[in-house]
């Protein structure tokens, strides 16, 4: 699902990843952006008949890294070391980094800090080979789930700031349609394959149930 923002140059931090042409990957991600294209989020996240579930997830990961990194890229302007001080998610909620290589205790940093090491490490999981085959026939490893499952959490951050920081500058540029709907697609995909905790989508609980209700 791609998002366009006119001929305003959004200032994105990471290159986009992309899914090689002609790979099966590939294919699927054109099945989910059709099914995407018939507006029933709930039938576009489901496993396509037939389907490998970690194939799915992973294609699917990528295509919400990219969604993120660009609906952030147009928000980098207003979430500054002086805005934001700190990782958070509203007054309760604040973040800090550890990535269990690099940083191994937990460090309190600005947003704009965290986010760039959250997206930093994330591409890092994703041009892992070993980990994201891009080729046909290469298996999954048995701990795939649990770091898409690592990669979705922190994701869900950088929504989750946006919301609660930024949602102002992003009514100001008009692209709340493009963050909600591209929210509600991550929420209905996480939510199919229960790859998130709840008590982890807490920060954004009432928008979730606002999103989400309409579609029962």
């Amino acid at each position: 699902m791609s998002f366009f923002f006119g001929n305003r140059s959004s200032k994105t931090f990471k290159p986009k990843k992309n899914i090689p042409e002609g790979s099966h990957q590939y294919e699927l991600l054109k099945h989910a952006e059709a099914t995407l294209g018939s507006g029933n989020l709930r039938m576009a996240v489901m496993l396509p008949e037939g389907e490998d579930l970690n194939e799915w997830v992973a294609v699917n990961t990528v295509d919400f890294f990219n969604q993120i990194n660009m609906l952030y890229g147009t928000i980098t302007d207003f979430c500054t070391e002086e805005s934001c001080p700190v990782m958070s998610a509203g007054p309760k909620y604040e973040y800090h980094w550890a990535d269990g290589t690099n940083i191994k205790k937990p460090i309190k940093c600005s947003a704009p800090k965290y986010i760039d090491y959250l997206m930093t490490w994330v591409q890092d999981q994703l041009d892992d080979e070993t980990l994201f085959p891009s080729k046909i026939g290469v298996p999954f490893k048995r701990n795939f789930m649990s770091v898409a499952k690592t990669i979705l959490k922190r994701l869900f951050r950088v929504y989750a700031h946006i919301y609660h920081q930024h949602f102002d500058s992003v009514m100001q540029l008009q692209e709340e349609a493009h963050l909600n709907t591209s929210f509600k697609h991550f929420i209905f995909f996480v939510q199919e394959f229960n790859l998130i905790d709840r008590k982890e989508l807490v920060p954004l609980q009432e928008l979730i149930e606002k999103l989400t209700t309409k579609d029962r």
